[in-house]
C-alpha cells in the first residue's frame, strides 16, 4: 500500500472500544481506524490526514493527525 498521505474527516470514534472510522475526503471511502493508528487524539468531525495501510482485517489509516479546518 501507499504512503501517499490522504485528508479525511473523523466519522466517529469511540475512546472506550478503541477504534472508529475516517471518510476519506476524495473518495469517501470508510476508513477503519485503530489505536494504534493514531498520532493525535481525535473526536468525532475533525479533520485529520493519514496513510491507508493493509491491517489484519483489511485497510486500515495510520499515521492519523488532526489538521486545521
Amino acid at each position: 500500500m501507499s504512503a501517499e498521505t490522504r485528508k479525511g474527516k473523523v466519522k466517529f470514534y469511540l475512546d472506550e472500544k478503541l477504534y472508529g472510522f475516517i471518510i476519506d475526503e476524495e473518495t469517501n471511502e470508510e476508513i477503519y481506524v485503530p489505536v494504534a493508528g493514531l498520532i493525535d487524539e481525535i473526536r468525532n468531525n475533525d479533520l485529520v490526514t493519514y496513510q491507508k495501510t493493509e491491517g489484519k482485517t483489511g485497510i486500515e489509516a495510520i499515521e492519523v493527525r488532526t489538521r486545521k479546518k
